[in-house]
């Protein structure tokens, strides 16, 4: 009886981790006015700025190498947005 209770423990545990795992992650591409887009795992407010924000697959099905709208940015550490190309930090 106790061998049971150790084994449906241990599967309950399992199956709980599966589940948090399978969460989806809140990943965005945002993009400003002016076309600059980049990853980020948070939406960003700054007084006066607006973005645009699309789900992280979004990218995917873009054609970066020929679209004169948007232009991909590089990942940057620590909060902040690019304007004009440049990496702002507040």
């Amino acid at each position: 009886m106790k061998t049971k209770t150790v084994v449906l423990a241990s599967l309950l545990a399992a199956a709980s981790g599966l589940c948090l795992a399978s969460a989806p992650a809140s990943a965005y591409v945002v993009c400003n006015r002016e076309g600059d887009c980049w990853h980020t795992d948070a939406r960003v407010r700054v007084p006066g700025i607006t973005f645009g924000y699309h789900p992280d697959d979004w990218y995917f099905h873009q054609h970066w190498d020929s679209d004169r709208e948007h232009h991909w940015r590089d990942y940057h550490e620590g909060r902040g947005y690019y304007r004009g190309g440049v990496w702002i930090t507040p």
